[in-house]
């Protein structure tokens, strides 16, 4: 159990089922399996939902700063899809190699993408606040769509190095045998670790260094204007800030295999419990909380939700909360 890969989150995930199939009773197995089928159909209706309001308007799609974001969800939404498929596929057999490696290569990259859409967000906000003149021409949907295609080259190409790995140290053979879908077995030489290692140090350096950089010159600027400025640049700090937490909550799917460690040896008996708590607690919820808090954050973003999924007595409330202050100041005149 190490942090050897980028899904290495989800192979503690596969370990669990692993382990399920030999300790788990049938009521256990189909209880955790449909607690993480609900849960991720949850999240996938809920962010479904960001989705949907960012192609029904039309403002949003022409912001770079939505199209980084709504590029953030549906990147989420794609690797619960898939981790939620290996899950299942762990307790209905195991699939063949070259299944389990395109399967293992998507969810590598989207587990990569999350952390370098925070940076692109980051210095997204960053030229907004601290270079206003040129944001217009830095920012442009174009060059964010670019940027969302680099986000993809950067994240596929160690992944798809892994199978190059095995092609060199391994014969063509095992293209043809079925295997249990775990990272951690599927990439099990000393290079797949090294590689692994490399990359995730450097990615989340340059991310961690990216936020903060860009968190504290916007912290500078704010103390150098006031009014709307000032409280626009506060927006931006705390936004900021926010991807921050956002990182962390990313760093959780990478440091699992540690932590199920951790705890499998104080309680091995737990041991199935434990995978599964902290694949829940690791991967899944974190891939709601964090679109969830940043959309519904954004009074834009919010208003247009509302418009479009809240009940006609959800508007009738507001309404009412809206005229009711004008109702008693006018008494108040009289």
């Amino acid at each position: 159990m190490n942090c050897c890969s980028s899904c290495s989150s989800y192979s503690s995930s596969e370990d669990n089922m692993n382990s399920s199939r030999r300790y788990d009773s049938y009521n256990e197995a189909f209880t955790k399996n449909f607690i993480i089928f609900f849960l991720v159909f949850t999240i996938i209706c809920i962010n479904g939902a960001f989705v949907y309001t960012y192609f029904k308007g039309k403002d949003f799609q022409q912001d770079p700063r939505y199209v980084l974001y709504i590029h953030l969800v549906i990147n989420d939404m794609i690797m619960l899809i898939l981790s939620l498929g290996l899950v299942i596929a762990t307790y209905t057999g195991n699939p063949g190699f070259i299944p389990c490696w395109i399967m293992l290569v998507i969810l590598m990259t989207t587990n990569r993408n999350s952390p370098l859409n925070l940076a692109g967000m980051a210095l997204e906000r960053y030229i907004a606040v601290c270079l206003p003149l040129h944001h217009v021409q830095i920012c442009t949907v174009q060059r964010a769509h670019l940027l969302i295609a680099l986000i993809w080259l950067v994240s596929f190409i160690p992944a798809f190095t892994d199978i190059i790995i095995i092609l060199i140290t391994q014969t063509l053979s095992v293209f043809s045998k079925k295997v249990f879908c775990n990272a951690t077995l599927v990439y099990n030489t000393p290079y797949h670790v090294t590689l692994s290692l490399v990359v995730e140090v450097l990615m989340f350096s340059f991310v961690f260094l990216t936020v903060v950089f860009t968190y504290l010159n916007v912290l500078l600027a704010a103390r150098g204007v006031s009014g709307v400025s000032r409280a626009s640049m506060r927006n931006a700090r705390n936004t900021i800030l926010l991807h921050g937490v956002q990182l962390l909550l990313c760093l959780l799917s990478f440091i699992a295999p540690f932590i199920n460690l951790f705890l499998v040896t104080n309680w091995p008996h737990k041991r199935t419990d434990i995978f599964f708590s902290t694949f829940v607690f690791t991967n899944v919820l974190p891939r709601l909380l964090s679109p969830l808090i940043y959309g519904l954050r954004d009074k834009k973003f919010r208003g247009k939700i509302q418009t479009h999924f809240c009940f006609k007595g959800c508007r009738t409330v507001e309404e009412r909360m809206k005229v009711r202050p004008r109702r008693t100041s006018k008494q108040a005149i009289h």
